[in-house]
């Protein structure tokens, strides 16, 4: 579908869904967005829904502006993908030791590295660049300086919720790797952090919604914010870069024989702010809960525990900045999903693939997510897809 535009305050709301579709506390964020001082565009993706101030599948482009809530919490979250050489025929019948192979070498929910990973062991991995992201942290802010060792021993680790280690198999029987992590506990201190700064402001008291507030530019609040913003998505990159590199050793040991080999990843954040230019203005643009779709470029968009994973190519729709989804999309939850789902039902929606299948983690059952397919119908003008994934295992904290 092409968009259906819906009239806002500054900006008119450009909607890659049916705006009946969308909950009323949803569209009241995408409307309190739309009425600020410094907005340019608003574009809102197929997996919308409600978030903290910003609704998440939401696409903010502002002039000298950025807003910390319509970035979210976990700064960098995003995806990694990799092409293996293994085919299912490589593959053991019974998954469940590879899994376990898994979660022994990458620590899920709040868990850590008992000391921090050693970059120099991992095959491939850019030892000088994460080198660099440390000798940076001295000049993050103060509030969350005493959280280093914490953020090393957490860097390659998954965390929890809908982040997610899977094994997959596209269409042609190739094993793939994907993840789906962020910037963990420091990224969020990092957001809380600022996200109150922002509250405080003199120019954001007149807001209808206080968790809107921006930060502008030229000022040393913006300073501070964009610092963090960005060594926080670096870290989250990195995070991803670590977690890969784990299990491609985990997957060279379990199968010798087959000599794996690995194409080049696909990385890419869904929790972010870029520099961007459209319509001779100089933008910045948050993505909160949505990829960047340029022209040709290779994204990736997952669905729930056993709805799959889409590879997909940009198509560079400038009406959308250039963005897609950045996955299916709560459409209840965690708290409703919990209510009206158990164990049991878990297990139903999940055969066919190795994962937990326990009370912990029936908020991500795959009901509590609209149908991926659907998402992907709704956004055929934002990308084109490349592969289509299924996963075979799916790590979960």
């Amino acid at each position: 579908m092409s968009y259906v535009e819906v009239p806002g305050a500054k900006v008119p709301i450009r909607m890659w869904t049916d705006p009946a579709s969308v909950d009323d506390s949803a569209m009241r964020q995408l409307h309190n967005t739309a009425g600020l001082p410094w907005i340019k565009g608003l574009a809102v993706m197929p997996d919308v829904h409600y978030g903290k101030g910003a609704t998440v599948g939401s696409v903010i482009a502002m002039k000298d502006a950025v807003c910390p809530a319509a970035v979210g919490v976990d700064i960098g979250c995003g995806m990694s993908a990799v092409k293996t050489s293994l085919t299912a025929n490589d593959l053991p019948g019974d998954l469940s030791g590879l899994r376990s192979q898994i979660e022994r070498a990458i620590p899920v929910g709040a868990g850590m590295h008992r000391e921090a990973v050693d970059p120099g062991r991992l095959y491939g991995f850019s030892v000088e660049g994460y080198e660099d992201l440390w000798k940076r942290f001295d000049y993050i802010s103060d509030a969350v300086k005493f959280r280093r060792e914490r953020a090393l021993r957490q860097s390659g680790t998954l965390g929890a919720g809908n982040h997610h280690f899977e094994v997959n198999l596209d269409d042609l029987g190739a094993v793939w790797l994907t993840l789906h992590s962020g910037s963990r506990n420091i990224g969020n201190e990092l957001a809380e952090h600022h996200i109150g700064v922002a509250r405080n402001l003199a120019h954001n008291q007149g807001l209808v919604d206080r968790d809107l507030a921006v930060f502008v530019a030229n000022t040393p609040e913006m300073a501070s914010y964009r610092n963090d913003l960005h060594w926080a998505q670096e870290y989250a990159m990195y995070n991803r870069a670590i977690m890969m590199a784990l299990a491609k050793e985990v997957l060279r040991r379990q199968f010798r024989k087959a000599k794996v080999t690995f194409d080049a990843e696909i990385s890419c954040h869904h929790n972010y702010v870029a520099e961007e230019r459209y319509d001779g203005m100089d933008l910045l643009v948050t993505r909160k809960g949505a990829i960047r779709a340029g022209t040709g470029e290779l994204g990736i968009i997952p669905g729930s525990m056993a709805t799959g994973t889409y590879i997909v190519k940009g198509l560079g729709n400038k009406a959308a900045f250039n963005s897609a989804s950045h996955g299916a999309g709560r459409r209840m939850s965690r708290t409703a999903a919990k209510k009206r789902y158990t164990a049991r039902d878990l297990a139903e929606q999940t055969k066919g693939v190795e994962c937990r299948k326990d009370s912990g983690v029936v908020d991500e059952i795959p009901a509590a997510y609209k149908p991926i397919e659907q998402v992907m119908e709704q956004q055929r003008d934002l990308v084109e897809v490349v592969a289509k994934l299924k996963q075979v295992v799916c790590v979960k904290g």
